[in-house]
């Protein structure tokens, strides 16, 4: 606005300073993007705020790495705390035993893609006894049921693939700065970590800053652990020797094959007896357990 008259008559208005929104980005359920797009280079001193709707900040350029930085830590800090609300919100509808844990946007990586089209955004929640992957937030109940693919957190596993320096110290010093370096990694992006979902398959994922890597490793332990307890053990069908058994894993008592008609059990292990363990990928498992009696390596 016009700065006011320099000699301003005394019933007349005076000319008042204000902001004038020019757009609007709401931050609930945002994404930042700090990468150019198709490639895996960092931004200098720039990132992209994008709403659930796709509306878009444009690239917000910054004139030091500083500024760039306390603005994405500001941005992020504020659409953690908005996403924290929303789960407050759709843990109020759910039991005990399906509460949100954890949701936010990743990067994944995709298979069998040329180098322009290597991640695709998509948001991550655990909530109960599962493992979501969605192309867009659930906004309401029915969308929870619509997830791209949906795995029991008994059956995955959380693997951080970290980012060390030559003095072996946790690089701390781009957890929000754009600073970029050439890394021995499977790609140029750090802050990744894959899940193991079955079968040798794993899904890659890419997070923006490495304080959103910590929440999700910290996020995985927890709802992994807390789904463990609530199960307490899981039986599969499976054949020994030829013959159809039934396989127990009970997270307390350890592991029990059991003849699935009669029901007499076969042999059973501790958790403290299982020395090995191999698969091939497929369908078969090798398990070494040692005898407490005889001391010697039994495989099953």
């Amino acid at each position: 606005a016009p700065s006011s008259p320099s000699s301003p008559i005394a019933n007349e208005p005076k000319y008042e300073k204000r902001w004038l929104d020019t757009l609007s980005v709401p931050l609930s359920m945002a994404r930042i993007s700090r990468y150019k797009a198709g490639t895996d280079k960092l931004r200098s001193n720039a990132f992209e705020v994008l709403a659930l709707d796709g509306v878009s900040t444009g690239i917000l350029q910054f004139y030091t790495a500083q500024e760039s930085a306390d603005w994405l830590r500001a941005i992020s800090t504020n659409i953690s705390d908005l996403t924290l609300q929303n789960m407050k919100m759709a843990n109020k509808c759910c039991s005990p035993s399906d509460q949100v844990i954890h949701m936010g946007w990743v990067n994944e990586r995709l298979e069998g893609t040329d180098s322009s089209q290597l991640y695709k955004f998509k948001f991550l929640a655990l909530k109960g006894s599962s493992f979501y992957i969605f192309s867009a937030p659930p906004v309401s109940t029915l969308d929870w049921v619509r997830a791209e693919k949906i795995y029991n957190l008994c059956e995955v596993l959380f693997k951080i693939h970290k980012l060390w320096l030559a003095d072996d110290c946790w690089l701390q010093a781009n957890l929000y700065l754009g600073i970029h370096q050439d890394f021995d990694l499977e790609d140029q992006r750090p802050y990744c970590f894959s899940v193991m979902v079955g079968h040798g398959k794993s899904h890659y994922f890419n997070v923006e800053l490495g304080s959103e890597l910590a929440v999700w490793e910290k996020s995985f332990q927890r709802a992994i652990f807390l789904e463990v307890q609530r199960t307490g053990s899981k039986t599969y069908m499976c054949s020994w020797q030829g013959d159809t058994l039934c396989f127990t894993v009970d997270f307390a008592l350890g592991f029990t094959c059991f003849d699935s008609k009669t029901k007499n059990v076969l042999w059973r292990f501790k958790f403290s007896q299982l020395k090995g363990s191999s698969d091939d990928g497929k369908t078969k498992v090798k398990l070494l357990f040692q005898n407490l009696d005889t001391k010697q390596i039994e495989t099953k």
